[in-house]
């Protein structure tokens, strides 16, 4: 993305750029930046391939979340349905391929609504949120290997509770649930 010009005086240049460490996921870079000062600094951050959150509403209404057990943060954690961008791979099929494989449906329309970058202080992650309606049950699930989850569904109002009471804390699901009530409500098109 090429900087608007009233940026120019906030931009930091990329010097030297060293790959820290290297993963199946995530890569650890530290850069060594021209600051807008003229002087340097460093930045260490993680590339991130991206990834998809899908917004499922089923025609009830009722939108398909999941519990899934993460590791980091040592929980069962509700969310939305979601998944990594594989390489060259079109930011809608990965969201298709994502809900067929976790939840076990597919969906006739889908509305891509907007991007969130998650952690903008440490990785380039961004997560591209979809909207799937006129879903269809295929009967089961296709998780990857060594993927637990369970599908759940919940009412707008009954996420929204989750969220308040602080069940519901994961980021993704939490900017794809702002969508979802301003798309749902009618208070966006």
């Amino acid at each position: 993305m090429t900087p608007d010009q009233d940026d120019l005086h906030l931009i930091e240049t990329c010097i030297e750029s060293e790959q820290i460490w290297r993963g199946r996921l995530l890569d650890v870079r530290r850069d060594r930046v021209r600051l807008p000062d003229g002087s340097e600094g460093v930045r260490e951050f993680v590339t991130h391939p991206g990834a998809v959150v899908m917004i499922p509403v089923l025609d009830d209404g009722r939108l398909i979340f999941e519990r899934q057990y993460r590791y980091p943060v040592g929980r069962v954690m509700i969310e939305l349905p979601a998944g990594k961008i594989d390489v060259n791979e079109d930011t809608l099929e990965t969201a298709k391929r994502e809900l067929r494989e976790e939840t076990g449906y597919e969906a006739a329309q889908w509305r891509h609504l907007g991007t969130i970058h998650p952690t903008i202080g440490y990785a380039d992650e961004r997560i591209e949120i979809y909207l799937a309606q006129q879903l269809s049950a295929l009967g089961t699930n296709e998780l990857d290997e060594g993927e637990f989850l369970e599908v759940m569904t919940l009412t707008l109002d009954e996420a929204l509770e989750e969220v308040r009471a602080g069940r519901l804390t994961d980021g993704k699901t939490l900017s794809a649930l702002l969508w979802a009530e301003k798309i749902l409500t009618g208070a966006w098109s």
